[in-house]
């Protein structure tokens, strides 16, 4: 019986180049053992990635065509060497409005964020009110949940994008991808718009992910004036709040698969709290940019919806995260939008239209 084969639930851990592979039916096997790609790992060492998790060949030869050109690309602005804008917020965070100074370096500050907002559509901000220490502790109580007993985290595995708390691998709506993204993610709802029920929270970094919020979304509250000046208008989209807790495991295959493929985000802008491991990359120019980890920075990146708003003078980047031989890699998004019961469609805000 299958009580004793100890690869039961497990046939999809099968290498990629199996020559039998039935997609539909390994994507449910997978999903059914709800404990996501680290599960994968855990159930012993992998030479080879299941083939659930290869990107088809049309995006690999893709990805080798764009590594040869970069690689001959004369005009080497445009290549990897782009460096992703680092923005000192301290003016704003510290500096009491009567200060000498104050005004010159608020308007300076603008005017940074305007520019990263309007060409590259990312920025890291250092000296941003959010202690280090509670990042530090965030990234360890994610870290800690992931690695927790699969008995403790399966309660919560769900694909209902309705709940408040869900936990579960890939994306909601992984079975319709190309290939499955090597990571398992944690998403908490804690602002919608009112706060979550701290009893809803995960008990194993309850009290960080309370501490964080606070002070995460005091500075959403400040990036929204930074981002309201720059665009010479009042912005409101900090109603609701999601947090979204990725652990990426170690790949044996990382040129084959991604933790994260290419999308833009559909809110108005988002903060990433990550280690420093790195693998987050942007479009910019048509080439992709590595982002590389500072510590005690938090990176922010414009959404799909300021971008709509702004007329497009803000850019939402596609971006995504590739795998890594090392790992895990730990990431907490913040993602900041409006009304989620508003459903009219939106346009750029007549004030910006030229």
């Amino acid at each position: 019986m299958h009580n004793n084969d100890p690869n039961y639930g497990r046939e999809f851990l099968g290498g990629h180049e199996l020559a039998s592979y039935d997609r539909i039916k390994d994507l449910k096997v997978f999903d059914d053992t709800k404990t996501g790609v680290k599960g994968v790992v855990d159930a012993g060492a992998l030479s080879k990635i299941p083939r659930i998790f290869v990107r088809p060949d049309d995006e690999l030869a893709e990805e080798e065509e764009e590594f040869r050109v970069l690689k001959n690309c004369v005009n080497s602005e445009n290549s990897s060497k782009f460096e992703t804008p680092v923005i000192d917020l301290e003016g704003v965070a510290w500096m009491n409005k009567n200060d000498v100074g104050y005004e010159q370096r608020h308007e300076e500050i603008v005017n940074e964020i305007r520019h990263a907002s309007e060409t590259s559509g990312f920025f890291q901000l250092i000296n941003h009110g959010v202690p280090k220490n509670v990042m530090d502790e965030m990234v360890k109580g994610v870290k800690r949940f992931h690695e927790q007993d699969d008995e403790a985290k399966k309660p919560m595995y769900s694909r209902d994008p309705n709940k408040s708390m869900v936990y579960f691998d890939n994306h909601f709506h992984y079975h319709k991808a190309r290939f499955a993204e090597w990571k398992d993610s944690l998403v908490c709802r804690v602002l919608s718009p009112d706060i979550i029920n701290p009893q809803d929270l995960p008990e194993t970094f309850r009290d960080i992910m309370l501490e964080y919020t606070k002070h995460v979304i005091n500075l959403g509250d400040t990036l929204v004036e930074l981002l309201s000046e720059g665009l010479g208008l009042a912005l409101e989209c900090t109603k609701n709040l999601d947090h979204i807790c990725d652990y990426y495991p170690a790949c044996p295959e990382p040129q084959l698969t991604l933790g994260s493929g290419k999308h833009s985000d559909s809110t108005f802008f988002t903060v990433l709290l990550q280690d420093d491991i790195g693998g987050l990359q942007f479009l910019h120019q048509k080439f992709w940019v590595d982002v590389k980890p500072v510590h005690g920075s938090l990176l922010v990146n414009i959404g799909d919806l300021l971008q709509v708003i702004s007329n497009e003078r803000f850019k939402s980047a596609e971006h995504r995260v590739v795998a890594n031989l090392v790992g895990p890699r730990i990431s907490v998004a913040s993602f900041f939008s409006g009304s989620k019961t508003y459903r009219k469609l939106c346009g750029p805000i007549k004030e910006v239209v030229q």
